[in-house]
């Protein structure tokens, strides 16, 4: 059978086919905000405000104790446009479309798969919730030790991932391979690197995890006051003020506080143990004001601490070891993290043009013709955003 001249559909179809199936971490989140960016020419900085589920507190007794409605948003704001761009000839265009893909397409897509991906994947550093193995190989112990985390912070039991980089994965596979049973679920969206399912999560490779650096910062830092003495309202507190210590602090970086720990996000008891922060904007070291998350609230619907005692300061102590680079692995329910495309403008006068849209991905291919040189320069693009919408859904796993 002659081949035959292939269309802007086509092509479309076929870079979205196989760009879908290599964004394994993007694939298992949120994407269904994708709708509300869906309008012919959307541009670089397009926002949409997100609504978090609000929170409530519980009477005791008879006696009415209303309380006001404190609704929370984050903005998910479609900020990055990348594309690949190729030169075609009238002769790659008369390919079958198999041949196509496999010479042009396929690693054009692993590209900017790869770039997409990196770039969501640095919403690791919102996670405060983590789990700290020392350097030593994963285990399946320290990957339930994360599910309780996600236990606690009542992440819903369905789709739960665990994302593994390359290390991770081939320690915890060869040992627990036995366990692993293939969904259905899977088997009809297939995305690389899926393995299978234990424990609760779906399994997950990715090449993309790199490592977190922790910064330089010792736990000689201690807050100038003690943290109990932050006004105790619904008015969120994401700042502290240090008095001592050495080092630098890099964004991710994480910490505890003395005598803070974290409470049941219902009953609002205090679980015993501390509260994990995170540090959100690198800090050159001294005295001086750190931003970190979560935001410490000490009351009310949204309250995420108690502080059973008080002192003069409150000794900070970070995970991991100075200047270290450690292993990432990510665990996550998928309403942890959302991602969005937007639909591109339709140029005209152009030789094609077409966008087509497969599971909250939408991608745009356009082609002229150069009459020099008798080639057809294409650009195939995606404009996206993405935003870490519930961090207490997921907990970072950080092994060899």
């Amino acid at each position: 059978m002659p081949n035959t001249i292939l269309t802007a559909t086509a092509v479309t179809r076929e870079a979205l086919r196989v760009l879908h199936q290599k964004l394994n971490f993007v694939g298992s989140i949120v994407r269904e905000y994708d709708d509300s960016f869906a309008k012919s020419g959307a541009k670089i900085g397009d926002s949409l405000k997100v609504r978090l589920p609000n929170q409530y507190v519980v009477r005791t007794g008879a006696t009415l104790s209303t309380q006001d409605t404190a609704e929370s948003s984050v903005t998910l704001q479609v900020a990055t446009q990348k594309g690949v761009d190729l030169n075609f000839t009238s002769t790659d265009l008369t390919l079958s479309l198999d041949d196509f893909s496999k010479r042009i397409i396929t690693p054009a897509m692993s590209t900017l798969a790869a770039s997409i991906e990196a770039d969501a994947m640095s919403m690791y550093k919102d996670v405060y919730n983590s789990v700290w193995n020392g350097g030593s190989a994963i285990t399946l112990e320290k990957v339930l030790d994360g599910r309780v985390l996600l236990q606690n912070a009542l992440a819903p039991l369905n789709d739960r991932t665990a994302n593994l980089n390359t290390t991770d994965n081939a320690k915890f596979v060869d040992a627990l391979k036995a366990l692993f049973n293939d969904t259905t679920g899977i088997a009809k969206q297939y995305r690389e690197g899926y393995m299978g399912r234990t424990a609760g999560f779906d399994f997950v490779e990715n090449t993309m995890w790199g490592k977190h650096t922790r910064g330089a910062a010792t736990s000689a830092y201690t807050t100038s006051t003690q943290v109990g003495t932050l006004p105790i309202s619904e008015t969120p507190v994401s700042t502290m003020t240090v008095a001592t210590g050495t080092g630098a602090m890099v964004a991710g970086d994480v910490f505890t506080i003395a005598n803070v720990n974290s409470v049941h996000p219902e009953t609002k008891v205090s679980t015993g143990t501390p509260q994990q922060f995170v540090v959100t904007a690198a800090y050159a070291g001294g005295a001086g004001t750190v931003s970190f998350a979560p935001a410490i609230v000490l009351s009310g619907g949204r309250q995420n601490v108690v502080i059973p005692t008080t002192s003069a300061t409150a000794a900070i102590t970070f995970a991991g070891t100075a200047s270290t680079a450690v292993g990432l692995s990510l665990l996550y329910q998928k309403e942890a993290f959302a991602f969005a495309t937007a639909d591109l403008v339709m140029p005209g006068g152009v030789d094609f043009a077409a966008r087509e849209v497969m599971d909250g991905i939408s991608m745009r291919v356009v082609r002229q013709y150069d009459i020099n040189n008798d080639k057809f320069p294409t650009r195939l693009d995606v404009l996206y955003g993405y935003k870490t919408l519930r961090p207490q859904l997921a907990a970072r796993l950080h092994n060899s």
